[in-house]
């Protein structure tokens, strides 16, 4: 009985161990979505966060974290604004965390 189990567990480990048949297979990369079309007026660089929409020129991947999501455009129009709104963040989050609790 002991045999048959012992047996029947080689049995099943191997139907799911892959195969070399001597062939060697060419590996490819796929990109699901491909690369993005340039628009009018882009400056070329493609946001990491959304990779189908241009990066906001002040998001440059200085700050931590950095990836150019800004759909709404909330960074502003300068640098000061742009750190004046992630302290305001920061600030918000802080304070939503503390009302969890």
């Amino acid at each position: 009985m002991k045999y048959i189990t012992a047996a029947s567990f080689l049995c099943s480990a191997s139907a799911f161990a892959p195969q070399n048949n001597g062939l060697r297979t060419k590996q490819t990369s796929l990109n699901l979505w491909g690369e993005p079309t340039k628009k009018e007026g882009e400056m070329g660089d493609m946001s990491k966060a959304l990779p189908f929409a241009p990066r906001p020129k002040l998001l440059d991947g200085t700050l931590a974290g950095d990836v150019g999501f800004d759909p709404f455009g909330f960074a502003g129009a300068d640098k000061q604004s742009l750190i004046y709104m992630r302290e305001a963040e920061i600030k918000h989050s802080r304070l939503a965390m503390l009302a969890v609790v």
